[in-house]
């Protein structure tokens, strides 16, 4: 037998019970190592902040790759414990999955797997497929689980029960898990996978499996000596199982062409069970003619495995039974029953019967399996939970800065009143005590120096932030530049994804709604804090420098002792007490709105739980709408109240003023008054607005440089990608054939010498010398070479339809038929009755359909058969062969001119 079968699939030979349990078992694919710590371990530090959770979602991660290492790093036994690990391994790749984003964009993991059913080349090395995509993993480690259940099942001891009920098992396991991958690869992969996970293949694998499975269940059932009737339908649904496979497998072509003969032999071997039991069922029913049939059938079947498969299968034991009883069955029909034998295609049909079905793969497979990242949400819920707190710091932002709008709003309205310094001023030569507390306030927070202090800070920090994500944006360009070099070098061969296309949401992300331009606004408020300070600056150094040049600074008026104690001005300094206490609860009102806290992690985990998805919007706009409606209202009130006092401030101050004495000097020191209160306030918001420019540069700074890792990571994957992707396209190119060389015929290399201007002698053919007619002289014409000896032992009857009508007529035919081309598809299972499958050819033993395609095969020489005509001697020189038509000129040469 080939040695191919043996290198791609495993042949056991379990002979003891029945001789045809030979078992197709499937290799495992082989797969790089893979570091899966570092980006993993990077993502949950920037992701989870330093404490309990991120170190033990760190341990988890460390067990994760020592469980990648177990159950890809090592040979594994064809034991039920190796199928454990493989199935654990499995299990926690699909609970990661949810709960990390891996992508090409995100967090990369290129996983490298190689072909099971391609063993490489000496130069070439052996097919191998790179992803970053965890789909990918998943799909080539469960398919190492279907290829080890299919061993394990393979290594069962078939002559107990507990053998065959776990050969059955396993089988049907493996039938599900390649069955599972057939519907899932392309979607998981995204692009074309290799031969041995392309749909064709593992669906075909699937229908091997599902027929070992019911096959065994054959066995059982034989076992256990169940009734001929059960154990004929059986039987016959298990050939229908191998017939499917075999269809499959012939016409995709996607495994090796050792598998086909094998599933032929199987179905020849079942259907030849089918007819056996059934014939002895027939003979139950007195129906003896139907037996011979069945039990001729059979004979058949089997005869037909062990003149065209015996190097695969054993049938001895099986054929001997058959032949048995159809001995018994014809001595018995000819001296006593002279039953009608009828034909096979008149017996009626044998039913089915299917006790086997593909496994279900629905995770968790493993026995034992905890999921190591138990406490960590699945990525859809964080996503939401960002959603949410964004829209929870948007509320937030709304109702403090309300408060905060109408808190400046009040403070302005005072300060253009000169409130409350006109009501303290009423010597008309001192500061009065709110502006003196204010100045105090301005030198305590650091004066004039802090300001500009602030100020000088912001350009460095932009400067910083701009330089990350130029750096970063560059990292991207330089590589999609080199990606677009050689996509354009290699062409098709450069398969994976554009870099342009990979990037694109990262530089929408960078150039669009987010770093750009958030840094272009940001410019644009440092520009309006700077001009406001520049507005204020003077009064603000005014109210920086000691109480005696401030009083000084401060024009004097005439005193207005008189409206000291005048009843308007209780009123005044009553309404402006009750402005302090709204504003002082909104200095409460914000700290509470501020502490709110609720956890939307159980919200949304019992959505997905209940719906398969998240409706975010929806549940986060209710929960909000509970939590901060209460505050909401509230902040509506003290805004009220604040408009309603304004307003009472206003009448009262009017009618203040109406008693003031009014002189220029009075109206000079009230001026100066109002741009030191307002100056103050100015000096509160703008270093509260360059303090909160300081932190978003800097949280902008940290940001940024997670980008930043984000792109250096992708660009690092890209480049891990690349180099192994150009290490395959120069094996590739090691494994292309070079043009092919041959021994030239030494006919063709002493051609005897032809006249000048006579006919190039013409090559032999098939056909007998008298069959065709000698041929003018033309010009002369390379020789044409020779199509391959045929190793059909026989001559063609008649000429072809292209020979000169005017031959000599043709010798009579023979009984041997003409020469059959090749079929140019995968023989099917030659048995006779078997219907369905195209391009059945009878050919002789030991006929290799592919000998002639293989390069360097040295030219084997004409030998001759007996019962037929050598070829003809050269002829004189200046005169062709006889009896060959001479090619037309435009033929083009069967092998490369030497």
């Amino acid at each position: 037998s080939s040695p191919l079968v043996f290198a791609l699939f495993r042949f056991n030979a379990s002979l003891s019970r029945a001789e045809m349990a030979t078992f197709i078992s499937v290799p495992l694919k082989k797969s790089s190592e893979v570091d899966l710590v570092k980006p993993l371990s990077k993502f949950v530090t920037m992701s989870y902040p330093a404490g309990e959770e991120q170190a033990e979602y760190i341990r988890a991660v460390e067990e994760l790759n020592k469980l990648r290492k177990n159950a890809l790093g090592r040979p594994l036994d064809k034991h039920e414990s190796s199928l454990e690990i493989l199935l654990r391994y499995y299990d926690q790749l699909c609970a990661v999955e949810p709960k990390f984003p891996f992508s090409e964009n995100q967090l990369c993991l290129t996983f490298t797997w190689k072909d099971a059913f391609d063993k490489g080349s000496l130069f070439g090395g052996s097919v191998k497929l790179a992803l970053a995509s965890l789909g990918y993993e998943k799909t080539c480690v469960l398919f190492n689980a279907a290829a080890l259940a299919s061993q394990i099942a393979s290594e069962q001891n078939l002559d107990n029960d507990e053998g065959l009920k776990a050969a059955a098992k396993y089988y049907q396991l493996a039938s599900g898990a390649f069955g599972h991958i057939k519907d899932t690869v392309l979607s998981a992969l995204n692009r074309e996978p290799t031969m041995d996970i392309s749909p064709e293949t593992v669906g075909t694998l699937s229908l091997i499996m599902l027929a070992q499975a019911q096959e065994v269940f054959f066995l059982k059932a034989t076992s256990d000596k169940m009734k001929d009737a059960v154990i004929a339908k059986l039987a016959n649904q298990a050939a229908d199982f191998y017939g499917d496979a075999f269809k499959q497998c012939q016409y995709k072509d996607n495994l090796p062409k050792e598998v086909l003969p094998v599933l032929a032999a199987k179905h020849c071997i079942m259907q030849a069970n089918a007819e056996l039991h059934q014939s002895i069922l027939a003979k139950q029913k007195k129906r003896f003619g139907e037996e011979i049939a069945r039990l001729q059938h059979a004979a058949e079947l089997v005869k037909t495995v062990a003149s065209r498969y015996d190097e695969y299968i054993s049938v001895k034991d099986l054929s001997d039974k058959i032949n048995r009883a159809l001995t018994a069955a014809k001595k018995d029909n000819d001296f006593i029953y002279h039953d009608r034998v009828p034909e096979v295609k008149d017996l009626e049909h044998i039913g089915k019967a299917a006790l086997v079905k593909a496994t279900t793969i629905t995770p968790p497979l493993s026995q034992k399996f905890t999921d190591l990242f138990e406490k960590m949400v699945p990525m859809v819920v964080q996503q939401s939970m960002s959603v949410y707190s964004q829209r929870k710091a948007e509320m937030v932002n709304r109702l403090v800065g309300t408060m905060r709008e109408a808190t400046n709003l009040c403070n302005g309205v005072l300060a253009s009143l000169n409130l409350p310094a006109a009501l303290e001023d009423l010597s008309g030569d001192s500061i009065p005590q709110s502006i003196a507390e204010k100045a105090r306030s301005i030198v305590q927070q650091g004066g004039l120096q802090s300001i500009e202090q602030l100020i000088k800070d912001l350009p460095e920090l932009l400067t910083r932030n701009r330089e990350i994500l130029d750096e970063s944006l560059k990292m991207l360009d330089d590589e999609e530049t080199t990606d677009n070099e050689l996509r354009t070098k290699f062409n098709q061969r450069w398969n994976r994804t554009p870099s342009g296309d990979l990037y694109k949401p990262l530089r929408a992300q960078a150039e669009g709604i987010n770093f750009r331009s958030v840094l272009d606004k940001a410019v644009q408020a440092d520009q309006v804090v700077k001009d406001r300070y520049n507005t204020h600056c003077d009064m603000i150094a005014l109210l920086c420098k000691p109480e005696n040049e401030l009083n000084a600074a401060i024009p004097s008026a005439n005193p207005t002792k008189t409206l000291q104690g005048s009843e308007v001005v209780n009123v005044l300094r009553s309404q402006l007490a009750q402005l302090d206490e709204v504003k002082q609860e909104r200095e409460t009102l914000e700290g509470e709105i501020k502490a709110v806290t609720f956890d939307m992690t159980t919200t949304f985990l019992m959505a997905l739980a209940k719906d398969g998805a998240i409706n975010e919007e929806q549940l986060s706009v209710h929960q909000l709408d509970q939590l901060y409606g209460t505050y909401n209202e509230r902040v509506q009130a003290s805004l009220r109240r604040q408009e309603e006092l304004l307003g009472q401030v206003q009448t009262s101050h009017q009618e203040f003023s109406s008693l003031k004495q009014s002189n220029m000097e009075a109206n000079q020191r009230e001026e100066v008054l109002k741009k030191l209160a307002s100056a103050h306030d100015s000096y509160v918001e703008i270093s509260s607005n360059l303090r909160e420019g300081t932190k978003f540069y800097n949280d902008l700074t940290e940001i940024l440089l997670k980008f930043q890792n984000k792109c250096s990571d992708i660009v690092f994957a890209r480049k891990t990608e690349r180099d192994e992707l150009l290490k395959e396209l120069q094996q590739s190119i090691a494994r292309e054939p070079s043009a092919p060389s041959f021994n030239v015929p030494a006919y063709q290399s002493n051609p005897a010498a032809p006249a000048p201007g006579g006919p190039t002698p013409a090559p032999r053919t098939v056909f007998p010398p008298q069959q065709a007619q000698q041929q003018p002289p033309a010009k002369p014409q390379p020789p044409a070479r020779p199509p391959p000896p045929s190793l059909t032992p026989q001559t063609a009857s008649t000429p072809p339809a292209s020979m000169p009508a005017t031959g000599p007529p043709a010798a009579p035919p023979t009984s041997n038929p003409p020469p059959v081309a090749p079929p140019s598809q995968a023989q099917g299972p030659p048995y006779p009755t078997y219907q369905g499958y195209p391009g059945f050819f009878q050919m002789p033993m030991g006929y290799n359909p592919y000998a002639y395609s293989q390069y360097n095969m040295p030219y084997m020489g004409y030998q001759g058969t007996p019962g037929q005509g050598g070829y003809p001697a050269a002829p004189p020189a200046g005169q062709p062969y006889p009896g060959y038509p001479q090619q037309p000129p435009q033929q083009q040469p069967y092998y490369p001119q030497q």
